[in-house]
């Protein structure tokens, strides 16, 4: 443990949290049963990589979910909501999640091209910056700098389940507000919106809902950032109005009209992609912009998204 990143890291998050957290990633690090929402993480088994490479290549389908891999698209989601205060009308949030930078360069260099032109009023990240679930992370960080240095401020993320806490000093230092159990005031002149984000829920468990909108105002606008869909129960009744996340990759590997084969998630299908609901709590879920453990993809393409706020 760099003794740099700890001190950094005590300054920012507070000396409990920093040990705790690093406590639990050294426990359960590349931990293939237990631990977590799910009982199985199938991208810390070494076998898996090599299982999907065959079954593709036997099929003939390995080198298009290649090249579908590298081939992001832009979505656009427009949202209404009563209560968004008026100058708020028309925000617009470019969401990108899950790059796994260090798995595919073509597609991370295909995403700067998207972004270099975009307009948005703000641009939120729910994690998975790196590729691998343990190990070296610097390379990583690279990647995201590379990708940081084409977006406009301000920049706000989380932590994904493939990322280490130590990460957090490097990202915050390219100019990335993370949000660890956390929230921030976004203000247009007198109006305001709050926008909270959560650490890990899926793997380290380490997510604090309660924390992270403890100063926010009854009845007043609010986001959350949470890498996982999965918390959508806790989020909806913590009275959030809009939920970003990330994670499922859509399944990455779908049958025809997108269906998943799996979500690896302990989550509703129609949660796992896209747009929707859950009681008065509107969420999007992204199938992100890179890939996980192979760098495939078959009938769900990668993506950003843009979504526009609108009142009404």
């Amino acid at each position: 443990m760099n003794e740099d990143i700890l001190a950094k890291l005590e300054q920012r998050l507070g000396r409990l949290h920093a040990r705790q957290r690093l406590g639990i990633e050294t426990d359960h690090e590349a931990q293939i049963f237990g631990q977590g929402l799910t009982f199985f993480h199938p991208e810390n088994w070494y076998p898996t990589k090599s299982i999907i490479r065959g079954a593709l290549k036997l099929t003939g389908l390995y080198w298009r979910a290649r090249r579908n891999a590298e081939r992001i698209v832009v979505r656009h989601n427009d949202i209404r909501f009563e209560d968004l205060p008026p100058l708020f009308d028309g925000f617009t949030i470019l969401h990108i999640s899950d790059m796994h930078v260090d798995m595919n360069e073509v597609a991370m260099q295909r995403l700067i091209e998207l972004v270099g032109e975009m307009r948005y009023d703000l641009c939120v990240l729910t994690g998975d910056y790196r590729g691998k679930t343990f190990g070296p992370f610097e390379a990583s960080l690279d990647g995201v700098a590379r990708v940081r240095s084409h977006l406009r401020d301000p920049v706000y993320g989380v932590l994904g389940n493939h990322d280490t806490i130590q990460m957090v000093p490097g990202l915050e230092a390219m100019g990335i507000r993370m949000l660890i159990n956390e929230c921030e005031v976004i203000a247009r002149a007198d109006q305001r919106i709050h926008l909270a984000g959560i650490d890990d829920a899926h793997f380290y468990r380490m997510d604090n809902i309660e924390k992270a909108a403890l100063q926010i105002p009854a009845g007043e606008f609010s986001i959350l950032l949470s890498h996982t869909p999965e918390i959508y129960r806790q989020a909806a009744h913590a009275n959030f109005n809009l939920m970003l996340s990330g994670h499922t990759h859509g399944g990455q590997l779908c049958l025809p009209g997108s269906i998943p084969i799996t979500l690896e998630s302990a989550l509703p299908r129609r949660l796992g992609a896209g747009p929707w609901q859950y009681r008065n709590m509107i969420g999007y879920t992204s199938v992100g912009a890179g890939s996980s453990v192979v760098a495939v993809r078959l009938n769900c393409p990668p993506e950003i998204t843009l979504h526009c706020l609108r009142r009404g």
